[in-house]
């Protein structure tokens, strides 16, 4: 179940013996994709770093997964088509030119993007990706860099924000990055969420 307001989520317990320790968002991602492809259970996730670990509170610390006190939680995951072809991601989609010229295309799943506070409403089990479409002339998106560690760069006018299940976007062969992994550019981008996917420990 999603989490609700005013509900308690999640709980409290020792990493299981099937769980995989993960020290970033992109080997989580090579789990879920490497299960997803072979037709089996994605395990559980020990979170040791990454930005998923980082909204979730995690603070690397492997002899708390462990122990009886590792938060236990669902978790959403991010399914995409990139140009046909099915990827997932854990914590993040970037669709974007280099320098972040022109429009660049962001979906979270977590709310942090490396030093960037980019989604600071973002909840990784909300059932909802929180997107942003960026169009921002030089000047604006040098103001929008100086903000974003703080999560105070919205709202803007050039910056499109949705919270969604699922998306649709024509990116016109922009390079995509999935949980900091390049994979090539692409021309359309097909998005889903799919709620209660995972389970990680942090």
């Amino acid at each position: 179940m999603t989490i609700k307001r005013g509900e308690a989520w999640g709980g409290h317990g020792a990493l299981p013996a099937d769980a995989v320790t993960v020290g970033s968002d992109a080997e989580a991602r090579t789990v879920v994709e490497r299960a997803r492809r072979a037709g089996t259970p994605v395990p559980p996730l020990g979170l040791l770093g990454g930005d998923l670990c980082r909204t979730l509170g995690g603070t690397g610390d492997a002899a708390r997964l462990a122990s009886g006190e590792a938060l236990q939680v669902p978790i959403d995951l991010g399914s995409v088509l990139v140009d046909g072809r099915l990827h997932w991601f854990v914590a993040h989609l970037v669709a974007r030119r280099r320098a972040w010229r022109g429009t660049a295309w962001v979906a979270m799943n977590a709310e942090f993007l490396g030093p960037w506070d980019v989604a600071p409403r973002s909840h990784p089990n909300d059932g909802r990706l929180d997107t942003f479409v960026v169009t921002l002339p030089l000047g604006e998106r040098l103001k929008a860099r100086r903000r974003l560690p703080s999560g105070t760069h919205l709202p803007h006018p050039g910056i499109a924000e949705a919270r969604v299940s699922a998306v649709q976007w024509d990116v016109g062969g922009v390079d995509v990055w999935l949980d900091g992994e390049p994979i090539g550019p692409a021309h359309s981008l097909s998005l889903r969420l799919e709620p209660d996917a995972l389970t990680c420990f942090v």
